[in-house]
């Protein structure tokens, strides 16, 4: 039995670990590109500084209703960003209509007195332009009449939509948005697929970096 655990340890363990860590590679290097080329919010923002470029973004509609909205602001809020707030190149925008604006102050408000909002950003403007940027995204979903989407995205440094296109719980695979209604979904895939990210930002940089000494 001692030379079992032996070899065991000696042999056996390591093979398993290579493989599951050649998985792990795998995945991370595979987080799909399901639209090119979505709008940048600089181009109505009030905040000149205000861009998707060269930033790793998530993306909510939150619409008119706060009722509606508030548990996923909250959710996402909690799940998310509260995780990724202090890496870099991280920001969330909620993209509101601006007749809404005063309503969302005391909600902001309320998310601040537990929530460092620094790489929150609430840009409001008109219907046009919330529909323009959503359609931008090229995904089957709709907002509804309230300007509202259950769903957060995420947006690339290169202004790319981000998902998946094996998603086991979604028809056809693609997850081109993660329900904010659904702690287990932000939880087990949101942040997964932004680590996922995160992982091929440092693979990248390392990259460069070794280019850079080889020159």
């Amino acid at each position: 039995m001692k030379k079992f655990w032996v070899l065991f340890s000696l042999f056996i363990l390591p093979l398993v670990f290579y493989i599951f860590l050649s998985k792990g590679i795998y995945k991370y290097s595979n987080l799909p590109i399901l639209t090119e080329k979505v709008v940048d919010v600089k181009g109505f923002a009030s905040d000149e500084n205000s861009s998707f470029a060269n930033k790793l973004t998530v993306v909510c509609f939150l619409g008119t209703d706060i009722k509606e909205a508030k548990a996923s602001l909250f959710n996402l809020n909690q799940t998310v960003y509260k995780r990724y707030y202090q890496k870099p190149f991280f920001q969330m925008f909620a993209v509101l209509p601006k007749e809404s604006e005063s309503e969302y102050e005391a909600v902001i408000e309320e998310l601040s007195v537990f929530t460092d909002i620094k790489n929150w950003h609430f840009v409001y403007t008109n219907s046009q332009n919330i529909q323009s940027l959503f359609n931008s995204f090229d995904t089957p979903f709709q907002l509804n009449k309230n300007l509202y989407s259950e769903n957060a995205y995420i947006i690339d440094m290169k202004l790319r939509l981000r998902g998946r296109k094996d998603d086991e719980d979604t028809e056809g695979g693609k997850l081109y948005g993660y329900n904010m209604r659904s702690v287990s979904t932000l939880k087990n895939k949101m942040k997964d697929d932004i680590d996922v990210i995160y992982y091929q930002l440092k693979k990248s940089a390392e990259k460069q970096k070794r280019r850079k000494r080889e020159i």
